[in-house]
């Protein structure tokens, strides 16, 4: 039996393998994340060069929906690629998700913009992002079983915990390369053209994680299966055959994936957009903040995974999806108000409402139209892209109301001015240093509860699924719920808060993607430490 061969073959490695094993696939797992997040951290700079659109929020929703595509093709990459993992080995199936990764983001810096090319150009960004997606849901399983079916019992978690802090840490090294480039040329310059280099840096990272994953061996656990015959001859349908597993994939996808993913998305991407569009700080400050808050938070994803090798994997996990239905919204009004509080302060002390007979916001007629079908939407188009929070009401004629006084002129320089008089500042800010510290201490928390329910998580996915199967197993459930319930956060929020004038209301998305996790996890995981890899 695979099995008993597995156990047979389990590794003692040297701390030079292990130091080995475990670079060269975080590493890997860094680099291919970096690829994958540049676009979103450069989404405002790509949405004015790649889409042919002068409204501002169509351009958002659009830049979104395109990184939101790159996430929808991730199930059909961990399908494919699980497949070969599960059919030819680990090793040689990340060596390829990595390549096709660093090509696909090298040439998003190499296209030419709209004014040149016109919709070629989004057209190419939305056909370089399935490529990024298909590479990503082959990468993430590969590196964490390559770690977990090299660790020693009871280092799983310790192990793959790296894996996923480098998950995070590719999102914070976008940042930092963005910075620097920043740094080193003039604005001009950066507008221009050199806002392309993060993509093209991507061949060099590509470079090296080659060079260190080519050292690498096939894992003992596959080499064994593979020696003895072992290997699933058709691992996508076994994965859905096998005894016991579709209630296994339904606990990975909803109690899970899902869960883990929007939390910590809305710990680094939603903070990051919170800050730069609603709360109006300017955009190298927020990104500097939320960096060195990402960073700082890194070390929580080590502790928990090392914490699960003692307790088990749901409890840090539950407790951790628990604490925050208690303490997002919490954690973001703080972040708000230590951000932009003069915001804050007009908010309540000058409230806008606007109201009309029929008062709504419609995206289709934004996407079609590229403008809102009637007065009162225009009026909720604008306040939403100046991040001013509104009510709605219901009105014979159309009205804006601000801090209780009618605005007669409701033209955008009309608008603009009746709030400057009500006391909004439309200005980009910087926070104040205890309005910095503020930030970074719900940054803390907000990663503490990222690294409860990430931490542990490779680890807890390669011990749910047998080995022969292990790689399709665990890809398809975490990509279709990073893929689908993660990457379409950004674009459900930000449409959420246009429709409601909240710009908190995007939060209950993740609110409610968690309370379903916690409650399937409740269900579907163990309280003691699972079984051992093999």
């Amino acid at each position: 039996m695979a099995t008993i061969v597995a156990e047979d073959l389990r590794p003692d490695p040297s701390p030079a393998d292990v130091r080995l094993v475990i670079a060269a696939s975080s590493l890997g797992t860094l680099f291919e994340w970096y690829d994958f997040f540049i676009y979103g951290t450069l989404a405002t700079i790509i949405g004015k060069t790649f889409v042919p659109s002068d409204n501002e929020t169509v351009r958002m929703v659009l830049v979104w929906a395109g990184f939101a595509v790159g996430f929808g093709f991730r199930p059909f990459g961990a399908a494919l690629f699980g497949f070969l993992g599960d059919r030819l080995g680990r090793k040689y199936t990340f060596l390829v998700t990595i390549t096709l990764m660093g090509i696909a983001t090298a040439g998003v810096g190499l296209i030419p913009p709209a004014a040149q090319i016109g919709l070629w150009a989004p057209g190419i960004i939305i056909f370089l992002r399935v490529l990024q997606g298909l590479a990503l849901g082959g990468e993430y399983g590969g590196a964490a079983i390559y770690v977990a079916e090299h660790s020693p019992p009871g280092k799983a978690g310790f192990y793959t915990s790296f894996i996923q802090a480098c998950v995070a840490g590719g999102f914070i090294l976008s940042l930092a390369v963005v910075l620097l480039t920043k740094l080193v040329v003039s604005e001009a310059t950066w507008t221009a053209w050199a806002w392309r280099f993060p993509f093209v840096f991507s061949l060099v990272l590509l470079a090296v994680s080659l060079w260190m994953r080519l050292k690498l061996s096939e894992s003992p656990i596959f080499s064994a299966m593979k020696e003895a015959g072992e290997t699933a001859k058709n691992p996508f349908i076994e994965s859905l055959t096998y005894p016991g597993n579709p209630k296994r994939l339904f606990v990975a996808l909803m109690g899970v994936a899902a869960g883990l993913t929007v939390i910590w998305y809305t710990a680094l991407f939603s903070t990051l957009s919170f800050l730069t569009t609603t709360m109006r700080v300017e955009e190298t400050t927020a990104q500097l903040i939320v960096g060195f808050g990402g960073f700082c938070g890194l070390f929580w994803f080590i502790l928990f995974g090392r914490l699960s090798d003692r307790v088990g994997r749901k409890a840090p996990i539950v407790i951790g999806y628990a604490l925050t239905l208690v303490m997002l919204f919490p954690i973001f009004w703080v972040i708000g108000g230590s951000a932009n509080p003069a915001l804050v302060h007009a908010n309540k002390r000058a409230p806008v409402i606007v109201s009309g007979p029929t008062c709504d916001y419609s995206l289709t007629n934004m996407i079609l139209s590229k403008k809102q079908g009637d007065e009162c939407g225009q009026l909720l188009d604008y306040f939403s892209k100046k991040g001013i929070a509104y009510t709605k009401g219901s009105t014979p004629a159309v009205v804006v109301v601000i801090g209780g006084e009618r605005v007669m002129d409701t033209s955008p320089a009309g608008l603009d001015a009746a709030l400057k008089d009500a006391g909004y500042n439309l200005d980009k800010v910087r926070p104040t240093v205890p309005g910095v510290l503020g930030i970074l201490v719900a940054m803390l928390v907000m990663s503490a509860l990222a690294g409860a329910t990430y931490g542990p998580v490779a680890a807890l996915l390669a011990e749910m699924f047998p080995p022969r199967i292990r790689y399709s197993s665990m890809s398809i459930p975490y990509h279709i719920g990073t893929g689908y319930f993660g990457g379409f956060l950004p674009l459900i929020s930000q449409l959420i808060v246009a429709k409601t004038g909240d710009p908190y209301a995007g939060l209950w998305y993740t609110w409610w993607v968690v309370l379903v996790a916690l409650i399937v996890s409740l269900w579907g995981l163990k309280w003691k430490p699972e079984a051992p890899l093999a």
